[in-house]
């Protein structure tokens, strides 16, 4: 197996889309590289994810083949294996005697990542990442939970540990109402292996997911058990009869034991919703506007029906539907963004919103890439059409959830705090393969409408004012929403500030004062190396890793006075004129 290395997470990437798995990871850390990845769509003669990906990330080391083609010997060695593979019927059609292999239904991707799993043999990577939807664990519906139960069993059988969970995105101040399940998965041989010692501990405290989205279990609702059998018997037998799937929405597996339960989410947090995601009605293109004509259409695909319909053989039954909001709420997190979100026909799952103005619209697409934390006009692209743009969208993942999974299974592998220099809003600019004026015409966009987020300021809480020197300027009026501060070396660091209490942050811009409002989500001990190579900068500092709140309406003079360097105060005194 690879061994740990101290330096890079070497990736590889499949079904990649548009790279969610690829900016999420790269938000997390810098120590993950995908130095491949293979995105395919089938029936499809205009392959508009790939180009998108391709247009940001470049062609090295992209396949845009499919991976039922692709030998497992075109694929290199790596470290993390990565993908959202769709949600098929993972049925087993037979056992290959002579090779003591699996053969799956044909087309189902799941198998595509046994084969390569399984081919890998010793250089198979020690960790594995996926995401599919949340009914996963419940199918097929004849025989709940036994796909689930396919993929645990040979991955078990490949020699991995492997726990997952249902993520609503938003439940964790996220945009977007978008549950997914989301699996990781180590390797018998891997540093993070060896730290599972007690399922239950490992599935409610101390495991990967765990860590990144804390939750509640709730009550009554534990279940362990194991899966028995072959591939091909778990396939034909498993849960057979059962009215539920005994897999909760939280668990963990190894050696084929399963320790499972259902899971509450835990959150207090600064909480994103559409409203905060839209731009300026005077920036929307007038297509997007739907006419006064066709706003009755509209209110009726939205709204709760009872329509009478007949068979092919002539049995009537009455279809029923419950109503859906119109317009949208702008004051919670989006509804889940579906593949059929483009076009401008009248639909009941499209997002609709009511403008300032009074006009209702649908959602431009740097609004849907927002909803899912993709940087802004990351699909903007002149050989793909906003529809298609919109379509990709509906396929893809909320990045921020890749990211705090990817920050978590960094600690777990290297029992220290990852640093990334490449956020997830940070926008990746088009490669020369492009039109290099892409980006010209919506700049002001960026710059007018950064995506805001609900929460409560409390003016009790310390905030410290630290200074920004000349060169690091730049990085701080960049409109970026996550930040990296560094504090001078520990030992100049003054003893008068608690920081067991320090709650906030506002960076000293010399000349201009503060401005800007972050939430300190972590302080720690680091090294201005770890971003900055370079300099070979070792010294012990404090690190403070920061998330955008808001913005003063002005700059306002209250300079640092402890070394002129910091200012140690609480919310109050700087934000009472505003509020």
């Amino acid at each position: 197996m690879p061994k740990r290395n101290d330096n890079k997470i070497k990736v590889v990437e499949l079904f990649a889309g548009v790279g969610g798995f690829r900016i999420g990871l790269e938000g997390a850390s810098d120590a993950y590289e995908t130095i491949w990845n293979n995105q395919w769509e089938p029936s499809t003669v205009h392959q508009d994810a790939s180009l998108v990906y391709r247009a940001r990330f470049g062609s090295k080391g992209h396949c845009n083949k499919d991976i039922n083609t692709v030998p497992t010997s075109e694929i290199p060695n790596h470290d993390l294996l990565v993908g959202g593979f769709p949600c098929q019927d993972y049925s087993v059609a037979s056992t290959l005697s002579r090779s003591g292999g699996i053969e799956g239904k044909k087309g189902v991707l799941w198998w595509q990542i046994y084969r390569i799993l399984n081919e890998k043999g010793e250089n198979r990577p020690n960790y594995i990442f996926f995401e599919n939807v949340d009914r996963l664990l419940g199918s097929p519906a004849k025989q709940r939970g036994r796909d689930f139960a396919i993929i645990l069993a040979s991955l078990a059988d490949l020699g991995y540990t492997v726990e997952w969970r249902v993520i609503n995105a938003a439940e964790y101040g996220m945009p977007q109402r978008r549950r997914r399940t989301y699996i990781v998965g180590y390797h018998e041989d891997s540093h993070v292996s060896s730290q599972v010692r007690d399922l239950k501990d490992w599935a409610l405290y101390e495991g990967v997911l765990a860590k990144a989205f804390p939750f509640k279990p709730k009550d009554k609702t534990y279940s362990e058990f194991e899966i028995e059998g072959s591939i091909k018997e778990v396939s034909d037998n498993f849960n057979k009869g059962g009215k539920n799937s005994p897999f909760g929405s939280a668990g963990i597996m190894r050696n084929r034991c399963v320790y499972s339960v259902d899971a509450e989410a835990v959150y207090d947090g600064p909480i994103m919703t559409l409203g905060g995601n839209v731009v300026d009605e005077s920036l929307v293109p007038e297509e997007f506007f739907i006419p006064q004509e066709e706003v009755a259409r509209w209110e009726y695909e939205k709204g709760a029906k009872k329509i009478e319909r007949t068979t092919k053989d002539g049995f009537k039954y009455i279809f029923s539907e419950g109503g859906m909001a119109f317009p949208d709420s702008l004051d919670k997190p989006s509804r889940t963004i579906i593949t059929g979100e483009g076009g401008s026909a009248a639909s009941r799952f499209k997002h609709v919103i009511l403008t300032p103005s009074g006009r209702y619209r649908r959602l431009i697409p740097i609004e849907l890439e927002r909803l899912n934390m993709f940087p802004d006009n990351h699909t903007c692209h002149p050989e793909v059409t906003d529809g298609r743009r919109a379509f990709l969208m509906g396929n893809a993942l909320v990045c921020g959830i890749v990211q705090q999974i990817g920050k978590s299974l960094y600690r777990s592998i290297y029992e220290k705090e990852p640093v990334s220099s490449r956020p997830i809003d940070t926008k990746r600019d088009a490669l020369p393969m492009l039109n290099l004026d892409l980006f010209s015409e919506d700049e002001p966009l960026m710059k007018v409408n950064k995506p805001k987020k609900n929460y409560t300021l409390d003016m009790n809480k310390n905030l410290l004012i630290g200074f920004v020197k000349a060169d690091n300027t730049d990085y701080f009026l960049d409109g970026g929403q996550t930040k990296i501060y560094y504090t001078g070396k520990t030992k100049s660091f003054p003893s008068t500030i608690a920081l067991n209490k320090l709650y906030y942050f506002m960076p000293y811009i010399k000349g201009k004062g503060v401005k800007d409002l972050y939430l300190i989500r972590i302080a720690r001990v680091g090294n201005k190396s770890e971003i900055y190579p370079d300099t070979e900068d070792k010294d012990p500092r404090l690190v403070f890793e920061l998330e955008y709140l808001e913005s003063l309406p002005n700059y306002i003079m209250l300079k640092p006075n402890i070394f002129n360097t910091y200012r140690d105060t609480v919310l109050g005194r700087v934000m009472g004129d505003f509020i």
